[in-house]
């Protein structure tokens, strides 16, 4: 939304109306503005340019070359200034949550649906943002739900829920016949992690018998390589409720710890519905 120095949204708006409304005086009509208001505004910012915008007859006002591209670049600009409004204006009756790989797992549709009923007057939105705050610091979402510890001492986070570790692996792994493995049973294979936002580690694994690593940065392309057998993931069990794939299998981890499961939010800027998204979580994680 760059605009060139000295030029203002008033000099804009005031271009767009001249050549939408065909001239000066209908022009100054819809601004509210006198005719010599009009001129003036457009006078100043022909100068501010230094280019001829309009070419004027005793009877028509037609734009030049020149002001056909600024005429566009204008209608680009207060576009996007009228959005930026609408976004200020409409922070409590619409509601983003970001989240990294999974959302709510099992319970995102019940947490959709509960809240399309309790609270229809905010709308609601999940917002997939592969980052370690899962779009919260990029100003992305309002809150976001992660399933690692922030540092940040920005934001402020409750733990709203457990969820399983699994592992996932070629559907045809000889693991994938039992029920469920050992972090012993991985430790000699090559494990696919996502260091900024996975929850899994190395550190899990004691250190003589910790498995080789590779990185990943999409869970896409994490359960692709997964399925080709070249290596075996660990995650929390909402990916396995929200990314079921064919040729890849989910077992549980026995002795590794649980996942938690955090909501997120700006410690000096909470949206008006945080504590009613913490009281509708922290209850759908209570079942089971």
């Amino acid at each position: 939304m760059d605009v060139p120095p000295g030029v203002d949204l008033r000099q804009l708006r005031c271009l767009v109306a001249i050549i939408d409304e065909g001239g000066f005086t209908d022009a100054a009509a819809v601004l509210g503005v006198s005719q010599a208001a009009v001129s003036r505004t457009l006078a100043s910012l022909e100068q501010g340019l230094g280019v001829r915008l309009l070419r004027r007859t005793s009877r028509i006002v037609t734009p030049t070359a020149t002001g056909l591209r600024v005429a566009a670049h204008a209608r680009r600009v207060l576009g996007e200034v009228e959005a930026l409004v609408r976004e200020a204006a409409s922070g409590h009756t619409r509601l983003r949550i970001g989240y990294a790989w999974s959302a709510l797992g099992r319970h995102t549709l019940a947490f959709q649906r509960r809240w399309a009923e309790r609270s229809p007057e905010t709308e609601l939105q999940l917002v997939r943002v592969n980052s370690g705050t899962a779009g919260l610091a990029e100003g992305a979402c309002d809150m976001a739900v992660v399933r690692r510890p922030l540092e940040d001492r920005r934001f402020e986070s409750v733990i709203v829920g457990l969820e399983r570790r699994l592992c996932a692996l070629a559907a045809d792994d000889p693991l994938a016949r039992r029920r469920s493995v050992r972090l012993a049973d991985l430790s000699g294979r090559t494990l696919l992690i996502d260091r900024r936002t996975g929850t899994t580690t190395p550190e899990l694994w004691p250190p003589d018998a910790r498995p080789a690593t590779e990185e990943t940065h999409d869970v896409d392309d994490w359960l692709t390589v997964i399925a080709t057998g070249r290596s075996v993931g660990m995650t929390a069990e909402s990916t396995a409720n929200q990314y079921p794939r064919p040729g890849v299998a989910y077992r549980p981890v026995r002795d590794a710890e649980p996942v938690a499961v955090r909501l997120v939010w700006w410690r000096d800027d909470p949206h008006p519905a945080t504590q009613s998204v913490l009281e509708l979580l922290t209850a759908l994680y209570r079942e089971r």
